[in-house]
């Protein structure tokens, strides 16, 4: 999981709307962050940790243009550092300027083939810069013929038939244009959005829509499966953008996406996050009525739990309060690189109001229950807080199975529920009962924003990977370079 926003205007420089851009989206990456602009020639700058701490207003002279792009990285395959912060660029053909959201599942593959038979260096273990080489070389393959859009979705077309895994993808060419493409079946999310400038359409592709929301951007179109996309910096009496589907299968948007990922004032695939929870938390409470057990208090985990906990407490008709205040200074957990981290940052990040839990039977909202380590001290919070009894809710299914599309959720062997039912469950993170949401409800929910969504991702909670290409021997490979990333971070698990 990482996020990227691509701008381009007809006048001025847009380092100041990458920057608010980004960090409207550090919640989808917290390990480091990267932005290039053009105006004839590419600016680059790449750092790890936050944007804030990266970017600051000396680099308004430095990187100029009106056209750039920039990401947030979250690390999946490749460790940390800035050798695999992104963007990358590539000066031969044109010049041209990569990010991307997702993950290869065949990126050795391509890595082996990219350096021996197309004498390519590859610098990082970031898979970015893969797709970027790959798309070079076609490119490059094609330079017979004059660049046109024809030819960048020759080449992009063919790029697709090379890749294999989940992709959502920003660049430029520079001198010609900014383009955009998405994977066959669209597991990641991007969409792409316009204004009116003073001297004409402004255009903004990026991985959540609360990016053009927040800089005034409007015409929010999301960016179909297998399609390409090229905004000409040079329209010259032509199109200001232009569209072609090059591949055509059934869309299967990543669920996890809605669950827990995204901002809840985000529209994916034109499903509202906010509405997909609120719906969620109105399931969850069906399914609690059901266990014919009574709680005093509905209390969520902070904060992407919050809209169900609220929803699931008022269809409930119990009492809903925020036992927890958050250090908003302390990441995200879920997407710190290691176990250690995760665990001493829980405590910090989490304290518990004590009168929301004397005497109580509490009722714990969260989104999912991964490792079980984050469970297990927030309901040891709330026994130390005096509750009676403490009861667990995940509004998703139970994760079971690794994700290979660009979420380090964990390996096999990490799931909490893999090999365990809801009893083994609770009594392995100490609570008196955990409830899980069902994977029908999940779908059900989020295909009401959305009757065209007919199938998802639902890979973590299944086991059925989509792509229809993953084997024993490539999430062997995968868990192995995720298990060697872990431990060189500090991993405990």
């Amino acid at each position: 999981m990482c996020g990227f926003i691509g701008i381009f205007r007809p006048s001025g420089d847009v380092f100041a709307d990458i920057c608010d851009g980004l960090i409207a989206i550090q919640h989808r990456g917290q390990d480091a962050a990267g932005i290039a602009t053009y105006d004839e020639r590419f600016h680059l700058k790449r750092g790890g940790g936050l944007v804030r701490d990266i970017f600051s207003q000396a680099d308004t002279d430095t990187l100029t243009g009106n056209a750039g792009i920039g990401h947030v990285r979250y690390p999946t395959i490749g460790g940390g550092g800035v050798e695999n912060a992104q963007p990358f660029v590539v000066n031969h053909p044109y010049g041209i300027a990569l990010a991307h959201n997702g993950n290869l599942t065949n990126y050795h593959e391509l890595a082996k083939s990219l350096e021996t038979e197309n004498l390519r260096l590859i610098e990082s273990s970031c898979d970015a810069e893969i797709i970027l080489n790959v798309l070079a070389d076609e490119l490059d393959g094609r330079r017979p013929k004059a660049f046109s859009v024809d030819v960048l979705f020759e080449a992009v077309e063919a790029t697709m038939g090379r890749l294999k895994g989940a992709y959502s993808v920003v660049g430029i060419v520079a001198g010609k244009g900014m383009f955009a493409f998405r994977d066959p079946l669209g597991i990641k999310p991007i969409l792409m959005s316009q204004r009116d400038d003073p001297d004409g359409p402004a255009f903004c592709i990026a991985s959540e829509s609360v990016v053009p929301d927040l800089l005034d951007f409007h015409q929010l179109e999301d960016i179909q499966p297998g399609e390409a996309v090229f905004v000409p910096f040079r329209a010259e009496g032509g199109e200001d953008v232009v569209r072609r589907r090059l591949v055509e299968r059934e869309h299967r948007p990543c669920l996890f996406e809605w669950v827990y990922f995204a901002r809840p004032d985000s529209f994916l695939d034109r499903v509202s996050v906010y509405k997909t929870r609120l719906r969620l938390g109105q399931k969850m409470a069906e399914l609690w009525r059901e266990t014919e057990k009574e709680v005093d208090v509905v209390i969520p985990i902070p904060e992407s739990s919050t809209t169900a906990a609220m929803s699931m407490a008022r269809e409930l008709g119990v009492k809903y309060r925020e036992g927890f205040v958050k250090n908003r200074y302390i990441g995200r957990t879920f997407i710190m690189p290691s176990d250690g981290e995760r665990k001493r940052s829980i405590r910090a990040k989490l304290n518990p109001i004590q009168i929301e839990f004397e005497g109580k039977d509490v009722l714990l909202v969260d989104d999912s229950i991964v490792r079980g380590n984050t469970s297990r001290q927030i309901v040891q919070l709330a026994r130390q807080a005096g509750a009676n009894k403490v009861y667990f809710a995940s509004y998703s299914p139970p994760l079971r199975h690794p994700c290979v599309y660009g979420i380090d959720m964990s390996t096999k062997n990490e799931f909490v529920a893999k090999g365990r039912d809801e009893k083994e469950i609770a009594e392995e993170i100490g609570a008196d009962f955990v409830l899980y949401q069902t994977l029908e409800n999940l779908e059900e929910a989020t295909r009401e924003g959305n009757e065209c969504l007919t199938s998802f991702c639902n890979a973590c909670f299944t086991g059925e990977y989509p792509t229809g290409d993953v084997t024993k021997e490539m999430l062997a490979a995968i868990e192995g370079d995720r298990l060697e990333h872990h431990s060189a971070s500090g991993s405990s698990s």
